[in-house]
């Protein structure tokens, strides 16, 4: 699977960055540290290598861009739309802030294994929207994890920064549309 996906992205290097950006922005939400992850996040590992001397990669700040989104959409969704939420489940949002500004996406997790058929397409839709503008600004990456943290590792970082800021809003607005306010709540 893992050969195959990174046949799939090596097929999409030749054609519209800002398409490779939404592709692999994308597969770092839909699974979340699964197989999809994985492959995404090894290609753009792959290829800081050989952007060293270029200043970094342009892939990898888009995987990186993608992978902050979901736990940080949710954190707003959370802070913002009280009402779909319950409090344990507010509090729990409130860590994602961190989590996802760490690039750590597995704060969404729990979010996800609740209500998978609304927390996951929200934060595809956002890591992509991350993951392309990512690409469409040019921003750069010399580190392989971080998050915000290796801002200064980081190419065109206010573009990067307003990438993900745009990117968690999308992703927050799908996902409180598809949410429901809870009865009592």
């Amino acid at each position: 699977i893992n050969t195959g996906l990174n046949s799939f992205l090596e097929s999409l290097s030749g054609s519209s960055a800002v398409l490779l950006g939404l592709v692999v922005g994308g597969m770092m939400a839909i699974d979340m540290g699964g197989p999809f992850n994985k492959a995404a996040y090894i290609f753009g590992t792959g290829t800081l290598a050989a952007t060293v001397s270029t200043g970094g990669s342009v892939v990898m700040a888009a995987v990186m861009a993608g992978g902050m989104i979901p736990p940080l959409a949710i954190a707003i969704s959370t802070t913002f739309f009280k009402n779909r939420w319950t409090k344990d489940e507010r509090n729990s949002g409130l860590v994602n802030y961190v989590m996802g500004l760490a690039f750590i996406s597995e704060g969404a997790i729990p979010f996800a294994a609740k209500d998978p058929l609304r927390v996951i397409p929200s934060c595809i839709v956002g890591s992509a929207v991350a993951g392309a503008l990512s690409m469409f600004f040019g921003c750069t990456l010399r580190a392989p994890h971080g998050g915000i943290f290796v801002l200064p590792t980081i190419g065109n970082p206010l573009m990067y920064a307003l990438a993900i800021l745009i990117g968690a809003i999308a992703g927050c607005l799908v996902l409180s549309i598809l949410k429901k306010p809870l009865k009592g709540n």
